[in-house]
């Protein structure tokens, strides 16, 4: 007899031909992302060019009960895009189009494939530009899903600021609209913001409705290297006490600075180091790093160097988004067991310095880096998985972190996210909120098909 999930695959194979694929290759593509999770293989992947193919796809999983699993960029830290269950991974990467720029109301709708690059090539000769940045080229739909931030999230906000509106699919296999292209409303439950972090487990969305932002009339980049990490981290207190809108303000300790030396020769000094920019008129600007320079120096700042041309900000920005990929140069055949907290920014220094005496005092290479400005950094870990020891240290050290962000009244995630690896800390944080969470999912998943054994499926 022709099993639930063989049925549903020769269903689709019937209407999509080429576009469901159960070749390896392509399932080891869907079975993992970024993070340091094994590969799990889907049982089929399904390549979605419209929100029609996407309703028929969780329409049939629906009926037959087979798990199914959104997928676009692949860029997620946590996991988030392993089909645990196998079943069918469900790619949107190709619904690419940009349906609408509204310059005037400074919005546009996209579809959930469209990556932030993609848009805000589009958008430049507008005047226009998407503000959210995480680094990696992510799908829209991703960023929404995952509650994505960045660099800039301490100007501009994260997705859950930076969204308007959504069309989903349900795990039913219908389609519902949330929120409108206004500021504000108060009709209703926040449908938008329930999905906006929901990691595909409450349905895919198919279109996203964003803010954007006019390009600044002038943008300076900057950097600062300081004595100690305890100045370079109270700088950025202060800064941020003192009202300055700096656009990114970014932490590097001594080993992210080798890193980055190494791979995208900086040719940076050995200290911690902050990675700055200001957004606005030429005046402005000049008085935003002028501001921030003085503040630097009564912390041990010096060479305090800004600058505005297009090729050395890229170049910085460039290096920080790659600080995964160069801390992994710093030990060949090892990878980066990367993790993220976010505290207060009262406890920021302590929880920072506290980071990084535990790493000083094991066995383990690390660097940490850090959206600081927004109370937001990350730990990387360089370890050689298959070494038992290695990865037993980095599990060790992440729970002392995660332990003591939620003890400062933060959280074990400011940006990477759930997923997988942390869905153990959730009832930790958020206590018997976890079981509302649980029947929100069990509400709109009855048939518990949408990313299974991820958030709403908590014990």
């Amino acid at each position: 007899m022709t099993s639930p999930l063989q049925q549903t695959i020769e269903l689709l194979k019937a209407h999509f031909g080429e576009r469901l694929s159960v070749a390896d290759a392509v399932r080891d593509h869907h079975g993992h992302d970024m993070s340091r999770q094994p590969t799990r293989l889907p049982d089929a992947v399904v390549f979605a060019e419209s929100e029609d193919d996407v309703q028929r796809v969780v329409a049939s999983c629906f009926e037959h009960g087979v798990p199914v699993t959104p997928f676009a960029a692949g860029s997620s830290m946590e996991g988030h895009t392993i089909p645990l269950r196998g079943g069918i991974s469900l790619d949107v990467s190709r619904m690419n189009r940009i349906v609408a720029v509204n310059s005037e109301d400074f919005d546009a709708v996209v579809e959930a494939g469209v990556t932030r690059k993609q848009l805000n090539t589009h958008l430049r000769d507008m005047g226009l530009f998407f503000p959210v940045d995480p680094g990696a080229d992510a799908s829209l739909g991703g960023m929404a899903s995952t509650r994505a931030s960045g660099t800039t999230a301490v100007r501009y906000g994260t997705m859950r600021e930076n969204v308007l509106a959504l069309r989903v699919v349900t795990p039913t296999g219908a389609v519902i609209a949330t929120g409108r292209r206004v500021k504000k409303s108060s009709t209703g439950y926040d449908l938008t913001k329930l999905f906006v972090g929901a990691e595909g487990t409450l349905g895919v969305i198919t279109e996203v409705t964003v803010r954007l932002q006019p390009i600044p009339e002038t943008i300076a980049s900057a950097i600062c290297t300081f004595e100690t990490m305890r100045g370079a981290v109270e700088a950025v207190v202060a800064t941020m006490q003192s009202g300055i809108p700096v656009a990114r303000i970014e932490f590097l300790d001594e080993v992210a600075v080798d890193a980055a030396n190494a791979h995208s020769n900086l040719g940076l000094k050995r200290a911690p180091t902050l990675f700055l920019e200001f957004h606005g008129s030429p005046r402005w600007v000049e008085e935003q790093s002028q501001s921030v320079a003085a503040i630097a120096a009564d912390f041990g700042g010096s060479d305090f160097a800004w600058s505005t041309l297009p090729e050395d900000r890229e170049r910085l920005w460039k290096a920080r988004h790659e600080t995964i990929y160069a801390n992994q140069s710093l030990r060949p055949g090892c990878k980066t067991y990367t993790t993220d907290v976010c505290v207060p920014i009262s406890r920021l220094a302590e929880a920072v310095l506290a980071a990084r005496a535990d790493v000083d005092q094991s066995f383990l290479t690390a660097k940490i880096i850090g959206h600081v400005g927004d109370g937001n950094f990350h730990v990387g870990y360089l370890i050689k998985p298959e070494i038992v020891e290695e990865l037993a240290e980095a599990e060790r050290l992440a729970e002392r972190l995660y332990a003591r962000a939620m003890e400062m009244g933060g959280t074990f995630s400011g940006e990477h996210g759930i997923g997988i690896t942390k869905l153990p800390y959730l009832r930790r944080e958020h206590g018997d909120a976890v079981d509302v969470m649980n029947a929100i999912k069990a509400a709109l998943d009855p048939a518990g098909i949408m990313n299974p054994g991820k958030l709403g499926q908590v014990g």
